[in-house]
């Protein structure tokens, strides 16, 4: 491993130089020495500790940048969905991404063979939690035979094509194609300054997982990687220290609510395991549920909501009791805010994707991407942070608004302590660090990407501009 030395970078105690090895700072100097070492002339830019992405999808995020788009802004009519589908490449099967009601409503199966017959189709919503498929490729996976709670039927016991919450079913279906490469997602991500990351999917199979960890030591992914989906008491085959256990996942799929009393004690198992939990939460009505479940089964440190899209005034002062985490996104108003301003209920547009309430509260609040679900840059969710401004242009929920260090420090945080203080840059630190072409505070007047201009990861340049 080559040492590292960053001469005349802006440190939050002044210009100083920053010397790295293996894989650590090991010193910050007015006047380093450069003999043995690769010289890094950082010209008064910010040098800052790696962002981290709290909870994003690689495999998926991966599967979508190969994938049709089917949903606003490049869709917006069932007549751009047909055009969409029957222009994809191939003649095999086509996978699609981003649909939304807007488009042309909660379509079904048949729906879908109006606008791509003649080719199997599976095309998912832009939540995550719904697969449509179209005949052909509902005869292709023989949707009539199947038993899955989530494969929907009509009065007649047919099934619509529509699949909730089935990825693992769907998946073992499919033309075997194994998971997809994360090589370009890797370079994205350091391109970012995203030094680590949190898969958040849940129940990942041994396939996905051992994918995900062959991506990292192969340097296809050569971000920390933290793992929610993996089972209660399981352990990962010997895969660094770079990559660990999280929290265990649960979803609580509002399309099908679970009952109290199991969700309690999936929660009482995991905390048996020393395992906190990580509860995918979008409504007021999960959320009131998962509360109950936090009441009667307690609370580590360590437990978390994911999204939590809707959260009361009065729950906030609740979180903060309890001492839950929140990992969220307010990256989804930039998206879809018209969306929200056009369809959720108004008196709710204020308890979406809360952030300065719960910073004020003191609950540990994370923000990260949902990638792909929400967009993947990370300056474009601390711009979202900072403005909350939807498509249109119109500000949802003003209020929450954060400054634009708070929603840095957001990123900043270790994996394991989302919403925890925010790294720093001193002797002993791990060398996940990110270099600008500016000092910061011009960064943060204006967040962008651009300005990344070297990521270095365990003491190991992995993307830089030059």
């Amino acid at each position: 491993m080559t040492d590292l030395t960053f001469r005349r970078v802006e440190l939050p105690v002044g210009i100083r130089d920053v010397v790295v090895r293996d894989g650590r700072v090991v010193e910050i100097t007015d006047d380093a020495p450069s003999h043995g070492s690769v010289v890094i002339d950082g010209r008064g830019g910010a040098l800052i500790p790696g962002l981290h992405d709290h909870h994003l999808h690689l495999h998926a995020t991966a599967a979508a940048a190969e994938s049709i788009r089917c949903g606003p802004p490049e869709v917006t009519d069932l007549a751009g969905l047909t055009a969409a589908l029957t222009g994809a490449p191939g003649d095999g099967w086509i996978r699609g991404v981003g649909y939304t009601e807007t488009v042309g409503g909660l379509i079904d199966r048949s729906a879908l063979d109006r606008c791509t017959p003649d080719r199997p189709v599976r095309i998912q919503h832009r939540s995550g939690a719904l697969w449509i498929l179209n005949t052909r490729a509902a005869d292709l996976v023989d949707l009539e035979q199947a038993d899955h709670p989530g494969i929907e039927r009509d009065e007649r016991g047919r099934p619509t094509g529509r699949l909730w919450r089935a990825d693992d079913w769907l998946r073992d279906h499919l033309p075997d194609a194994g998971p997809p490469s994360l090589s370009a997602l890797g370079e994205s991500l350091s391109a970012f300054g995203i030094t680590g990351i949190t898969d958040a999917s849940p129940d990942l199979s041994r396939e996905s997982r051992d994918a995900l960890i062959a991506a990292h030591r192969t340097g296809q992914l050569p971000q920390r990687l933290h793992l929610l989906g993996v089972g209660i008491g399981d352990d990962l085959p010997d895969a660094g220290p770079a990559v660990t256990v999280g929290p265990y996942k649960i979803v609580i799929a509002d399309s099908g609510l679970p009952d109290l009393a199991d969700l309690t004690e999936r929660i009482r198992q995991a905390h048996t395991h020393r395992r906190p939990v990580a509860v995918h939460c979008v409504s007021r009505v999960a959320l009131a549920l998962l509360l109950a479940a936090f009441r009667d089964a307690g609370v580590i440190d360590g437990d978390r909501i994911e999204h939590g899209a809707i959260i009361g005034a009065g729950t906030v002062t609740e979180l903060a009791e309890l001492g839950v985490r929140v990992v969220t996104q307010p990256g989804f108003l930039a998206d879809r805010g018209d969306d929200y301003l056009a369809r959720v209920d108004a008196a709710d547009l204020p308890d979406l994707y809360r952030c300065r309430s719960l910073l004020d509260h003191h609950v540990p609040t994370a923000l990260s991407s949902d990638a792909p679900y929400g967009p993947l840059d990370p300056w474009a969710v601390i711009r979202a942070a900072i403005e909350r401004r939807a498509p249109t242009g119109e500000i949802v929920g003003e209020a929450e608004r954060i400054r634009a260090d708070e929603a840095l420090d957001c990123h900043l945080a270790p994996l394991d302590d989302p919403g925890g203080e925010a790294r720093q840059i001193r002797p002993g630190a791990d060398a996940d660090l990110v270099l600008f072409d500016r000092p910061l505070a011009e960064v943060l007047d204006d967040p962008r990407s651009d300005m990344v201009r070297c990521t270095v990861i365990r003491g190991e340049r992995k993307f830089d501009r030059g």
